[in-house]
C-alpha cells in the first residue's frame, strides 16, 4: 500500500486548482464558523439576558475545545487520512449550527459551542495533508495563499451572511441557513471525493525516525521547532482575537463613529487580509527561501500600524483605514507562515505536526480576549491597540528563531 500521494510538477494547473478551490471552500466554512455565535450575541442578550463574562466563556469553551481537539486530530488525519476526518467535520459543524435554533437558555449554548468547537478542530491538518500530498511542490506558495485568502473571505462573509438573515427573518432562522451551508459543502465534497483523497501514513515513519531520534508517532514532540511554532502562532493570532472581539468596541469608544462604520472596519480588515494573503502568495513564491524573513516583516509592519492607530494621530476616518491596512499587513506573511511550517514539519508527520502546531491559534483565540478584556473593561483602548502590537513583535522573533533552527537542522 502507498503511504503519499505523489504528485508530479507535471501535474496540470486544472487539477492542482480543483483541490485548492475544495479545500479553500472548507477552510472558508471553519474561519465562518468562528464568528456564527459572536455575531448574534446581542441577540443572546436580549433574549437570554446573558452578560459580557458569561457570553466571553462561550468562545473561551469553542477554542479551547478546537485547539485539543486540534492537537488530538493530526492523528487520526495521518491514521485514516484527511478525507473521512474532513466529513465528520462538515456534519458536525452541521449539527451544531442546528442546535442553536432549539437553544433555549446558556446551557444549550454551551453544548453548541462545544459542538462548533469539535466541527473547527480538524481543518488544519486536513486541509495542510491534502494541499502537501495533492498540489504540485512549485505552486505550494499559491496553495497557501489561496487557503489563506478564503480563510478571511469566511471571516468576512459570516457578518453580511448571519447579520442579514437575521434582519429578514430571525436569529434562529441564520443559524438554520447556516447548517444548510455546510450540508451543502458535505455533499459537495463527497462529489469530488476524489480530488481529497490521501493514503494514511505509517505509524512508524522512517522520516520522523531520522529527523527525531525515534519512531514513536509522538517523536515530533521532541523537536524543539515544533514548539516554536506553536508560540508563534499563540502570539499571532492574540491580535487577530482581539481585532474580531472588541475592535468595533475600540473604534466607537476611542473615535465615537457609529456602530456601523465601526463594523465595516472590521469588514475592511478582514478583506484586506484576504488581499495580503493573495499578495503574500507571490511573496511566499518568489521569497521561499526567506520565509521567516518575509513573515517577520509582515509582523513588525502591522504592529507598527496597529501603534499608530492607538494614537489617535490620523483621526477617526485615517485611524480606521490604518487599522484595515493592518490586515493587509499581517495577510501578506500567511502563506511564508505557512511554508515556514511545512520546512519544520519531518516527513510522514504532516498531520500530527499540522495538529499541534495551528493548535496554537486556538490558544490564542482563547486567551486573548479574557486577558485584553481586562485592559477593555477598565476603559483601556489604546493600551488594548499596544499589547496587541506588542504580541505581533514577539511573534516576529519568534518567526527568526523558527527560521534559525530550520537553518541549524539542514
Amino acid at each position: 500500500m502507498s503511504y503519499t500521494t505523489v504528485i508530479s510538477d507535471a501535474t496540470p494547473w486544472r487539477q492542482d486548482a480543483w483541490v485548492m478551490g475544495l479545500v479553500g471552500l472548507v477552510h472558508a466554512s471553519s474561519h465562518f464558523s468562528h464568528l456564527l455565535l459572536p455575531l448574534m450575541f446581542p441577540a443572546f442578550i436580549h433574549d437570554f439576558g446573558l452578560s459580557y463574562a458569561q457570553l466571553g466563556l462561550l468562545m473561551s469553551v469553542f477554542f479551547v475545545v478546537s485547539g485539543v481537539g486540534q492537537a488530538m486530530a493530526g492523528f487520526f488525519v495521518d491514521h485514516f487520512g484527511a478525507r473521512p476526518v474532513l466529513y465528520a467535520s462538515l456534519a458536525m459543524l452541521a449539527l451544531a449550527s442546528a442546535s442553536v435554533t432549539q437553544a433555549q437558555g446558556y446551557v444549550g449554548l454551551l453544548c453548541s459551542a462545544v459542538l462548533f468547537g469539535l466541527g473547527n478542530c480538524t481543518f488544519h491538518p486536513v486541509d495542510f495533508t491534502i494541499l502537501n500530498n495533492r498540489v504540485s511542490e512549485n505552486r505550494l506558495g499559491y496553495a497557501f495563499s489561496a487557503h489563506g485568502l478564503t480563510g478571511n473571505l469566511g471571516w468576512a462573509a459570516a457578518p453580511t451572511f448571519m447579520v442579514g438573515i437575521s434582519a429578514l427573518s430571525h436569529w434562529r432562522t441564520a443559524y438554520a441557513c447556516a447548517a444548510l451551508v455546510f450540508v451543502v459543502l458535505l455533499l459537495l465534497c463527497l462529489i469530488q471525493r476524489t480530488h481529497l483523497h490521501t493514503d494514511p501514513q505509517p505509524k512508524q515513519g522512517k522520516q520522523v525516525h531520522s529527523t527525531s531520534g525515534s519512531g514513536s508517532s509522538l517523536s515530533f514532540l521532541r523537536l524543539p521547532v515544533v514548539w516554536w511554532c506553536f508560540g508563534f502562532f499563540v502570539f499571532s493570532t492574540m491580535t487577530l482575537a482581539v481585532v474580531q472581539s472588541f475592535s468595533v468596541s475600540i473604534l466607537q469608544s476611542l473615535f465615537g463613529v457609529s456602530f456601523a462604520s465601526a463594523t465595516n472596519t472590521l469588514t475592511a480588515y478582514l478583506v484586506c487580509a484576504a488581499l495580503g494573503m493573495l499578495a503574500g502568495g507571490f511573496m511566499a513564491a518568489t521569497f521561499s527561501q526567506h520565509t521567516q524573513r518575509v513573515v517577520s516583516l509582515s509582523m513588525l509592519s502591522a504592529a507598527l500600524l496597529l501603534v499608530v492607530c492607538a494614537t489617535g494621530w490620523l483621526g477617526p476616518v485615517g485611524s480606521m483605514l490604518a487599522l484595515a491596512v493592518t490586515g493587509f499587513a499581517a495577510g501578506v506573511g500567511g502563506p511564508s507562515r505557512d511554508l515556514m511550517i511545512k520546512k519544520a514539519t519531518p516527513k510522514g508527520a504532516t498531520g500530527r505536526v499540522y495538529g499541534m502546531v495551528y493548535s496554537g491559534m486556538d490558544v490564542g483565540f482563547a486567551i486573548a480576549p479574557a486577558m485584553f478584556g481586562v485592559f477593555m473593561d477598565h476603559g483601556w483602548y489604546a493600551a488594548t491597540l499596544v499589547g496587541v502590537s506588542l504580541t505581533l513583535v514577539v511573534s516576529a522573533a519568534l518567526a527568526v528563531v523558527v527560521g534559525r533552527q530550520e537553518e541549524s537542522s539542514v
